[in-house]
């Protein structure tokens, strides 16, 4: 991307932020203005605290959704055959399993759980093709 584009998006994002944030307060002051009416109940004073979160959301999702962004960039292609799961010659899994991509390193504790639990299912399946033959 070149830098004026990335500029130019960076500046759309900060635009969209901005102008939810500013009709969130806008809608949260006709919620006050509603509440110290005499037809004011509690629920339009939770729309006071509710607009305003309203209007942060879309910074918060752009701030998130850079993170990720960043974490993926930072994550992918560095996983080395020392850190790959060593594969079993005598385990045959059967064709089905061949066209499957090789596993790669997990990256935390939860993806170390799922990967073990892939492999559980994978063994399972290969039991199941090699019993029902």
């Amino acid at each position: 991307m070149h830098d004026s584009q990335l500029i130019r998006r960076r500046l759309v994002i900060v635009g969209v932020s901005v102008l939810c944030l500013a009709g969130a307060i806008a809608l949260a002051w006709w919620q006050w203005n509603r509440y110290q009416s005499a037809s004011g109940t509690w629920q339009n004073l939770g729309y006071v605290l509710q607009w305003p979160l309203f209007g942060l959301f879309p910074a918060f999702a752009f701030w998130r959704l850079r993170a990720l962004r960043r974490q993926h960039e930072r994550g992918t292609g560095h996983a080395s055959a020392a850190t790959r799961p060593a594969e079993s010659e005598s385990d045959d899994p059967g064709p089905a399993a061949a066209s499957l991509p090789a596993p790669t390193a997990p990256e935390s504790e939860e993806d170390a759980e799922l990967a073990e639990y892939n492999r559980y299912l994978a063994e399972l399946n290969a039991k199941h093709e090699r019993e029902s033959r």
